[in-house]
């Protein structure tokens, strides 16, 4: 341990005595014994030091004073004064202007060496800094055994807890991911001392401890071990995802009887029995970010799963609704940067309502807001969702030979079309829409007729062309 003037004073071997009378400091811990013989050695000191000198060059009262004053704001602890040189004893100016600001004085006898003093400060140092050094290790173990024997992060942060003292929480964007208090809210930067945790990852992990509390290091190796827990436990979630999208898949495309159907989303957590709600993100600038980001507190207790290019979160219904929680998924992946909009399915029970759920989330989701509620469901969202009818073949055989004719001829049928079935029919609004002649108008729904056997003016044939471009469109949004 460090060791201080009164323990120095304690030495036999050193044959020191006390000087001054500054009572009240002579227990501060010595950090390192500094020898000088300067007038003024302050730009010399960092603090803590004992300043060991004969006084050589200090002959007068007013520069022993002003040797005095320059150690002491330099933060000095003390000074030893060297006798049987310069001076018989410790000058009387010195020990008075000493007494004064409160710093001790001792004096050294002429047989002692100063470098006496300086080992055994050092050796007190070295073993100082062993008894921490011997400390951090077994708390390495401590949080490293408590990590790898199966207690995982909530266990290495209760321990971390423990040596610190105080309280710990591990966040992730909105969601608390640890705390050591239960029910206790977020932490506030103010009284918290936060520890960034990364991951490689932009999912914003911080490490909450609350002040004050002594770190001898082990917040830092603490820090490695819960980057590590966090990546770990990113590869796990990509995992199960992919289990559990394997599952909805088939439940979704209807290949699974009802009774194997349960089973295998019992498998993967999700009672079928009880009301459910389907939540469905998706993202078409950040899709690899979206289906391994975490999920915000609220979810804390669905399954996720990847169907396709998106995230799905299966939530029971505890009746207050999925709103709250299908914002609280969209603010947590924005702050994650993934940009993404949020379909709300109904809540039903059975395999049959989950895939119900999913098309009616999938359907809501491409009304393109960050958060949407479900509708009833379109014939053609259903249609597009069975595997059975070719929609996607028969959309591209009546649209293509417009697609065909507008490239080699700079024309512009396929926003004609649009136009038309958009104004319900009306060769006017067209027109005026698009800034053509009616007769041009006429002209381009003739062409359309011819190149794909479809009259818009036919309600059956109007009814065809609008199913190929809704069709195309959720194609677009959802490709199999």
């Amino acid at each position: 341990m460090a060791i201080s003037l009164a323990a120095l004073l304690g030495v036999p071997s050193l044959n020191l005595t006390k000087a001054g009378l500054a009572e009240t400091t002579w227990h501060q811990d010595i950090l390192w014994v500094a020898v000088t013989e300067q007038e003024d050695p302050q730009r010399f000191l960092n603090g803590g030091e004992l300043i060991l000198t004969t006084g050589m060059r200090l002959k007068s009262a007013a520069e022993q004073r002003r040797f005095v004053r320059q150690v002491q704001r330099a933060g000095a602890v003390g000074i030893g004064f060297g006798v049987g040189l310069t001076h018989d004893a410790v000058p009387p100016a010195l020990i008075a202007e000493a007494n004064r600001w409160g710093l001790p004085v001792v004096e050294v006898p002429y047989e002692t060496p100063f470098i006496a003093i300086g080992k055994l400060v050092a050796d007190a140092q070295s073993a100082d800094h062993l008894v921490k050094l011997e400390r951090l290790i077994a708390g390495h173990q401590i949080l490293a055994r408590a990590l790898l024997t199966g207690g995982g992060l909530a266990e290495l942060l209760k321990h971390l807890g423990s040596m610190l003292r105080t309280e710990i929480v591990l966040t992730q964007f909105t969601a608390q991911l640890y705390n050591s208090v239960s029910g206790h809210p977020a932490p506030k930067a103010e009284g918290w001392a936060s520890y960034p945790i990364p991951t490689g990852r932009r999912d914003a992990c911080t490490l909450w401890v609350k002040q004050p509390f002594e770190d001898s290091g082990i917040v830092g190796y603490a820090q490695n071990l819960i980057s590590v827990e966090l990546n770990n436990m990113v590869k796990q979630r990509q995992a199960q995802r992919a289990l559990a999208g394997q599952v909805l898949d088939d439940v979704i495309h209807g290949t699974l009887e009802a009774s194997e159907a349960t089973r295998r989303l019992a498998g993967v957590g999700i009672n079928s029995t009880r009301k459910n709600v389907v939540l469905l993100a998706e993202s078409a600038a950040h899709q690899k970010q979206l289906g391994s980001s975490s999920l915000p507190q609220p979810l804390e207790a669905a399954v996720s799963a990847v169907v396709g290019k998106d995230l799905v979160v299966v939530t029971p219904d505890d009746g207050s609704g999925a709103s709250a929680s299908a914002r609280s998924l969209s603010d947590h992946l924005a702050e994650a940067g993934i940009h993404a909009t949020i379909g709300i399915g109904g809540a039903y029970t059975k395999p049959n309502g989950l895939r119900w759920s999913y098309f009616e989330a999938r359907d809501a989701a491409s009304h393109g807001l960050p958060v949407n509620e479900p509708e009833r469901l379109s014939l053609t969202s259903l249609l597009l969702a069975s595997e059975d009818v070719p929609l996607a073949d028969m959309a591209s055989e009546s649209l293509n030979p417009l697609r065909a004719f507008d490239v080699a001829h700079g024309a512009e049928l396929m926003a004609t079309l649009e136009s038309y079935l958009g104004n319900n029919g009306s060769v006017a609004a067209v027109a005026e829409e698009l800034t053509l002649h009616r007769n041009t108008v006429r002209y381009r729904l003739a062409q359309i007729t011819e190149l794909t056997g479809y009259d818009p003016a036919q309600t059956a044939d109007r009814v065809q062309l609008w199913l190929a471009l809704a069709v195309q469109r959720l194609s677009a949004r959802h490709p199999r």
